[in-house]
């Protein structure tokens, strides 16, 4: 062998070797753990280069060398996944264990509770305020949102289910309300497909409409049966449901609240939804009710009680029969009564001349005494 190949020979060997502890080298260094003595917390922007992300985190000492990390990926022809969001990284986390989060999107996880009972007026206001969610539907009107969810024609009220829903930063508004819609289907259609046999219902809608006015008349979930069958048992009979928070939802629709007890002449004012004023079930849903509603108005209390009334301890008294009501509507007069003597003398008499009124009126319907129909709940 000539002299001149023989130190050819050792010299690709010799480059070879380097080349091998060199990524041997590089592959310590991304093992290897940052300075970072406490988490360091990221956002990924939509289009962020995989370099300006990189050199944040060098910045931020969560990473010790940028350019070790990109020269390791170029020589192994990685291109790496990185998730848009807002991560947290764990101190002393290695370059391969934050690619490795990266490409696994674990990013922190934002909320946005939806209460049971909530009008989708009241959905669409927190989905609008929320700050880490993408805004696509503000400013639609319902039509036009429900259009693009994909069910033109639709009403909302009711359609989305009320849960906490978990998200990474940047998701979009409308993937809230698809997830929500979604549930919202299961959740009925789990409900009614376990229904009892002999409901005086039609459909699964009409027990949407009936689990939305239960939602509203209780916020007690050991109440809930009881109040479905109240409305099941007056439907059964032909009864008027004369459900409050009807006559509520026919003033202001999805505003949720009047702000103020009901005065006679809206309990007497015909609208859709005044359950006083028409037989049987309001034509929609007035609220988004939640799971222990939707079974309760498939699966009411088996009882014959067709009126309930305000305890005065946060639940209602149920009863079968009109005169039970009336002392029941009675003992409820009574306890206000002695809460009203037991209230310091400067909150009585501070009380705004409307408000008086309105107490002075025929208000909300326990509080009215029944004259000429049978007069029912709450």
């Amino acid at each position: 062998m000539r002299p001149s190949r023989s130190i050819a020979l050792v010299l690709l060997v010799a480059l070879a070797a380097a080349a091998i502890l060199g990524v041997r080298a590089l592959d310590a260094q991304m093992r290897r753990p940052s300075e970072a003595d406490s988490a360091v917390r990221i956002e990924v922007l939509p289009k962020s280069s995989v370099r300006a992300i990189l050199q944040r985190l060098q910045q931020l000492r969560a990473l010790r060398s940028a350019r070790l990390v990109e020269l390791d990926l170029r020589l192994h022809g990685a291109s790496p996944r990185i998730q848009v969001g807002t991560y947290d990284i764990p101190p002393h986390s290695s370059a391969d264990m934050i690619l490795e989060q990266f490409a696994a999107g674990r990013v922190v996880l934002e909320q946005l509770t939806v209460v049971e009972g909530w009008t989708f007026q009241q959905l669409r206001r927190a989905l609008d305020e929320h700050p880490r969610l993408r805004h696509e539907l503000r400013g639609l009107s319902d039509a036009q949102l429900m259009a693009v969810l994909g069910h033109p024609g639709e009403f909302p009220e009711g359609r989305f289910f009320p849960d906490t829903y978990r998200f990474a930063g940047g998701t979009s508004d409308r993937k809230i309300l698809e997830l929500a819609y979604e549930r919202m289907q299961y959740e009925l259609t789990s409900a009614w497909a376990a229904r009892a046999g002999d409901l005086p219902l039609t459909d699964a809608a009409q027990a949407l409409v009936l689990a939305s006015i239960v939602e509203k008349e209780t916020g007690r979930e050991d109440e809930r049966s009881k109040v479905a069958a109240v409305f099941v048992n007056r439907l059964k009979q032909k009864m008027r449901l004369q459900s409050d928070p009807t006559i509520i939802y026919g003033l202001v629709g999805g505003k949720g609240t009047l702000g103020r007890p009901i005065m006679k002449s809206e309990i007497d004012q015909a609208t859709p939804y005044n359950t006083y004023q028409i037989d049987g079930l309001p034509p929609g849903p007035i609220a988004n009710p939640g799971r222990a509603s939707l079974e309760a108005a498939a699966n009411p209390a088996r009882t014959r009680e067709l009126y309930f009334v305000a305890d005065g301890t946060g639940g209602h008294a149920f009863a079968e029969t009109y005169e039970q009501h009336q002392k029941n509507v009675a003992r409820l007069r009574s306890i206000e009564s002695d809460q009203k003597d037991q209230a310091p003398a400067d909150a009585q008499s501070t009380s705004p001349p409307q408000a008086a009124a309105a107490a002075a009126a025929p208000a909300q319907q326990p509080h009215r005494a029944p004259s000429h129909r049978n007069q029912t709940t709450h």
